[in-house]
């Protein structure tokens, strides 16, 4: 299990990003009776997905070699949630904010996927053999 750790980790990460980003939240868009009903689940959902990120990532980091990839996942991970995420609620230059904070979660999403990709194929489970940074 140990082992195999690292896997479920990137497979957990990767897998709640595209769950929460690419279904839940259209859904909810879709589905409640208003925007901004809709809006304030969604920065719910955003903000349980933060946590769980970062544990995934933490799991990573003193699991694999792969830590640039993680660690730059992370750190969009946070700019989300701290930088973009308080300014989209705040309604301020809504427009701006969306988008980046849009662009910052697909870039963690491709993070993520990178990560899960190089453990799947079994290149980087272990300490020694995957590389340290993004290539």
């Amino acid at each position: 299990m140990k082992a195999r750790l690292p896997v479920l980790a990137a497979a957990l990460w990767w897998g709640s990003l595209t769950a929460i980003g690419f279904m839940a939240v259209p859904l909810l868009f879709a589905n409640a009776s208003s925007p901004a009903v809709a809006g304030q689940l969604a920065a719910r959902l955003f903000t349980a997905q933060t946590y769980l990120s970062l544990g995934c990532g933490l799991v990573l980091l003193y699991t694999t070699r792969l830590q640039g990839w993680v660690l730059a996942g992370l750190i969009l991970d946070l700019l989300i949630e701290f930088a973009a995420a308080p300014r989209i609620r705040a309604r301020e230059n809504l427009a701006l904010w969306h988008g980046a904070g849009t662009a910052m979660y697909a870039l963690q999403w491709l993070c993520a996927l990178v990560v899960l990709w190089k453990l799947s194929r079994g290149s980087a489970s272990s300490p020694t053999s995957a590389s340290a940074s993004p290539s």
